[in-house]
């Protein structure tokens, strides 16, 4: 699995959001783009692509932004992914139950499917409830043991 820096960005603007969510505010891409340090326009594309896949409702006008489709418990973090990037698992760039083998390497299309379930299975199963409710890396070295 490779996170293009579509992906990344798309993971966490849709964090943003759902952070920014909870009481029914609605987010301005701009705003988006500056504090997740993304590139306005390349986040301008994501976001469509997002608002297309369900995950993201707009609003137009000067007090219009983003705010999240469903609850933030309801949203996979495979969600995002698939929405900004197609198939979880590339192999030459096709998708993994496309790659074809035969001889010697006919068993890899095995390995790769299962390198791909594998990664459904994680990427199915965290939200962005569950990301959001993690303890942070400097939060755990601040603590004391």
């Amino acid at each position: 699995m490779y996170v293009s820096a579509r992906s990344d960005y798309a993971l966490r603007a849709m964090l943003a959001v759902a952070a920014s969510g909870g009481g029914g505010e609605l987010v301005k891409a701009a705003s988006l783009a500056e504090v997740q340090e993304i590139p306005l326009s390349f986040l301008q594309s994501i976001l469509l692509d997002l608002r297309r896949a369900g995950l993201l409702l707009s609003h137009r006008g000067t007090e219009g932004g983003y705010a999240l489709a469903r609850p933030s418990d309801e949203i996979t973090v495979g969600d995002v992914l698939r929405a900004v990037g197609g198939s979880l698992t590339t192999v030459r760039g096709l998708p993994a139950d496309r790659a074809g083998y035969h001889g010697v390497a006919a068993g890899l299309t095995d390995v790769w499917l299962a390198v791909h379930g594998a990664i459904a299975t994680v990427v199915d199963s965290t939200t962005l409830a569950d990301l959001l409710t993690r303890t942070q890396p400097s939060d755990r070295a601040s603590t004391p043991s």
